[in-house]
Order: C-alpha cells, then structure tokens, then sequence
C-alpha cells in the first residue's frame, strides 16, 4: 500500500442509508466511522434519510454534521425509509456546493448512495465504497415468491457492480464478502476490511464488579428480524436439560419481536426467556459481561460487530455455521459453529459449554477476547484515512 504525506484535515462525507436510531451493524458501522474521523480532527459530514415526515433539515451532533433526506415509510419494515431520486437528487447537489467534500464514502449502492457517488463522479471527488449488505438481506420485507426474489437479487448484484465500480476504492467487512462481489457482482478490486471494534469498550473497568446472574445465560443481541432466527435459539432454550436451569435474554427490537413472544409463551418459558428490548451501550456492555454464552444464530452476517463485542467482554460463542460466521469460532477453543437452523443441535452446544469446569469456560471467554484483536477500531480508521488520501492497494486475487 502506498500512503500519501499530506495530513491536511479533510473534508469526509459519509453516505449512509441507514445510520442511528437505526439499529443495525451497518448503521453502528457509519456512526463509528464519523466518530472516530472527527476525533482524527476532520470535517465529518454524513447524509442519511431523516426517519419520519417532513423537509430535509441538518443536524449537528457531536460525531459530524448530519443532514437528514426527505424519506418515505415502507409497509414491510418498522423503521426502514426510503428516498426517491427525483426529491434528493438536486439537494445532494447542493449539499456538494455548500460542503466541498474531498472524499465521499457510500455505505451501499442503494438510494443515497447510489446518488452521492454519480454526483462526486461528475465533480471529480474521490470516492471510497463500502458494502455492508447482501441482496438476500432484503428477501424478508419483499412481498413476493422466491423465484421472483431471486431476480430482484441477481438484479440487485448487478447494480452494485454497476455503481460501486465507479469508486476509486471498494471494501467490504470480510473476505467472504469480498468473494461474493467478485463472483455475482464482478468487482475485481475488493478490499477486506473489518469495520473494526474498540476492544477495550467492553472489558470490565479496573476494580469493577458485576453481579453474576442467578441461572447461566444465553444472549443474544441484534435486530429481531427474519433472517435473525432467533426462534431456532428460542427452541433450543426449551430443549436443554431441565437441571441446567438455561436462560435467555434477548437485546433488540425488529419486526418479529411479536412472534418470538408468542413463541415464548407457547413453549412455557415467560420465566426464562428475558426480552430487554433496546439497550444503552452501558447495559449491553454489561449484558456481554454477564452471559455465559453468547449466540448468534442468523444466516446473513457479512461480519457481526455484535459477536465482535461480546468475544471483547470475553464471552464464549455459539455461531451459526454461515456467511462470515465461522471466521470467528475455533471450533473448541473459544466456542463453537452449528448447523444453521438445527434447534437440537444448537441445545447440545449449550449443554456441552455450561457443563464445562468453570475455568475451561473462562479459558474460552479469553480465546474470544484474544481473537478479536486484529479487529482494532483504530487499525480500521487508519486504513480508511490512508484511502481517503489517496492510498492505492495492489488487486488482491479471491
């Protein structure tokens, strides 16, 4: 990699289709990213969908400067807006005049993205692309059968190609997903690049102390969505031994959130099953510290910052065995992979950790902790600052 010396403050803005209150990974990944810039000491603005009616309008927050699109509901998704083309077009065009970005970093090729990057085209901005989706994302909230799905995906991986082939760099979490675009969205340069985590976050403070909960728990935290599938832990909860007493406490709010209560209460386990809806990253942190276990059971993870944070509090994991998952398991040491959607199997890794000698259990909550140190949130800004300066990598082969 080349690095450039000039380390003049830059002008960054950020193109965001989702971003906080949203509550997703690639959201927390656009709120860290102008974060952590403007503590660099650069000029950091972000343009995102505002999340109800009205006129766009800007705010400032102490992360950047946030300007908030006109957008629409969608009957499908509790919070995800949409921004028609023929309202934000002219206004991301002013946006550029009154902002002069020295670099724009799109955080997909869908609505605003799309837009920001044939407008910084135009002018000759520098452009840096990242992909935190894959089109199978969207198969839940499409009402439509899956072999009409499956077009609306080949056509989604066609756009990406299309609109994210125009950056000056493109990068995506994992190499996993790196592989994906390369293969259904030919783009040949594709950088893998960990959204990053500050580790440290999550650790206990020195001389802090955290009450243990009364019955091993499960947790898991994340957006209560289809693809999620929470109810696969749900069922495994209900099928693990009776003296083991396992808990569950889910952290997140989503659209099957009603669903998975039922579910609940059809199995009988309102006195084991905890919803603690949305959390404070406080009470998260100390939700992560409390587990024994941590599972993430969805099938469309292109890397799971949330997995990412509960390995930094030292947390043992049960991961699913898809997508970028099993980047983050050695199987035994730190945890372990399970066939996705086997409830049983699932119920058999649990029993098998929390029968485990309490210090083989912390001896795997330290391998989670060791393992996520390549992951360091400063690592990730740097190369991102390197990228908006112009840093050039060799084509990596997939």
């Amino acid at each position: 990699m080349t690095i450039p010396g000039n380390t003049k403050p830059l002008t960054i803005l950020i193109a965001a289709d989702t971003y906080p209150p949203h509550v997703n990974g690639a959201a927390q990944f656009g709120y860290r990213l102008a974060k952590g810039m403007t503590e660099r000491g650069h000029n950091v603005h972000v343009l995102a969908c505002r999340q109800d009616k009205g006129r766009s309008f800007t705010e400032f927050r102490d992360e950047a400067t946030v300007h908030r699109l006109r957008s629409h509901s969608v009957p499908t998704h509790e919070y995800f807006r949409i921004c028609f083309p023929w309202e934000i077009k002219k206004e991301i065009s002013l946006l550029f005049d009154k902002v002069q970005p020295d670099v724009v970093h799109i955080q997909s090729h869908y609505m605003i993205g799309e837009h920001v990057l044939y407008e910084a085209v135009k002018r000759g901005v520098r452009i840096v692309a990242t992909n935190h989706f894959m089109p199978e994302n969207l198969n839940p909230f499409l009402p439509f059968p899956q072999w009409f799905k499956n077009i609306i995906g080949r056509i989604s991986w066609k756009d990406m190609g299309k609109v994210m082939g125009q950056a000056d760099v493109v990068t995506t979490p994992t190499p996993l997903a790196a592989k994906a675009m390369h293969q259904h969205a030919f783009l040949r340069k594709v950088l893998p690049l960990s959204n990053g985590i500050d580790s440290a976050a999550y650790e206990l403070h020195p001389g802090e102390f955290i009450e243990p909960h009364e019955h091993p728990t499960v947790l898991f935290a994340g957006r209560l969505a289809e693809e999620k599938h929470v109810d696969v832990l749900i069922d495994a909860i209900a099928k693990t031994p009776s003296d083991l007493k396992v808990h569950l406490e889910i952290v997140g709010g989503g659209e099957v959130r009603p669903a998975l209560e039922a579910q609940v209460a059809r199995l009988g386990l309102q006195d084991r099953v905890k919803f603690l809806g949305l959390a404070s990253d406080e009470d998260l942190r100390k939700a992560y510290i409390r587990a024994a276990i941590f599972c993430m059971p969805g099938t469309a993870e292109l890397q799971s910052l949330v997995t990412l944070e509960a390995m930094s509090a030292s947390t043992p994991v049960l991961l699913a065995n898809a997508m970028a998952l099993p980047h983050l398991v050695r199987d035994g040491e730190n945890g372990y992979l399970f066939t996705p959607g086997n409830s049983s199997e699932l119920a058999s890794r649990i029993t098998t950790l929390l029968r485990l000698p309490e210090d083989q259990l912390r001896a795997m909550g330290k391998a989670s902790r060791e393992m996520v140190e390549p992951h360091s949130i400063q690592g990730t800004l740097q190369t991102f600052e390197d990228l908006y300066r112009g840093a050039s990598y060799e084509d990596k082969a997939l």
